[in-house]
């Protein structure tokens, strides 16, 4: 399965058009929108992802900047039922990619999505840091998960701003992953920590696109996974 992971657009999706080459499935960690509030700027994401025919499947998820989403839920998924190629998840889960040609009830991979993270100014999406609200959340991520999006970073994974070395990310999703062991933990929120790292036997992510700066810096992230062997290679 080829899969390309982005995140944090910020209403400039169309200037990394150009570098998504094709593959099994497309996935976007949030952040989509810029101010948040207005429908335009997630209706233009919307159009510009379902857009897209190089990818099998496209799956998307909401991060702070998305207040629109969290603002009018019912409004939001009314509207994406009019897009037919891409999926919404929030604290959902889909199953992607062709059944096993010896196992007709095996399929490839598991993706779960949620948009929460620690308390972060007024933004969207925010629970209290270490609250029991963020651990139901957490919880509710299904053990058999092979892939996991989040807009936040888990706590120490890809997490820092560049100069300071502090990690933001959080400690209760770092303790659910613990648990769970998905193969790919993908996220995005924490420009500056863009980039991968191999951790237990899971792939951390962190695919921003924009630096710091809110500059298109940095290119989508390219995986291999082999849904048999569970092995992933970057191309």
């Amino acid at each position: 399965m080829k899969i390309t992971f982005i995140s944090d657009t910020h209403t400039k999706h169309r200037n990394i058009t150009e570098d998504l080459p094709g593959g099994d499935l497309l996935i976007h960690a949030g952040d989509f929108m810029n101010s948040g509030y207005h429908q335009t700027e997630a209706t233009e994401f919307f159009d510009w992802f379902d857009e897209i025919n190089n990818y099998d499947h496209k799956i998307f998820i909401a991060g702070n900047h998305d207040r629109w989403m969290q603002d009018v839920p019912d409004v939001a998924r009314g509207i994406l039922t009019g897009y037919k190629t891409i999926d919404y998840l929030q604290d959902d889960w889909l199953i992607v990619g062709d059944r096993d040609a010896h196992d007709p009830n095996v399929e490839t991979a598991k993706i779960y999505g949620s948009p929460w993270q620690p308390e972060f100014y007024n933004w969207a999406f925010n629970l209290p840091r270490n609250g029991w609200e963020l651990e139901v959340k957490w919880n509710d991520i299904p053990m058999d998960t092979d892939i996991l999006v989040t807009h936040g970073p888990s706590w120490g994974n890809l997490d820092t701003v560049r100069g300071q070395g502090v990690p933001l990310g959080c400690e209760l999703l770092a303790n659910r992953i613990s648990q769970v062991k998905p193969k790919i933990h993908v996220c995005g929120h924490i420009h500056d920590g863009y980039g991968q790292k191999t951790m237990g036997g899971i792939e951390f992510l962190n695919a921003s696109v924009l630096n710091d700066r809110y500059e298109h810096a940095h290119k989508p992230i390219f995986v291999e996974y082999d849904t048999e062997t569970k092995e992933i290679n970057y191309i």
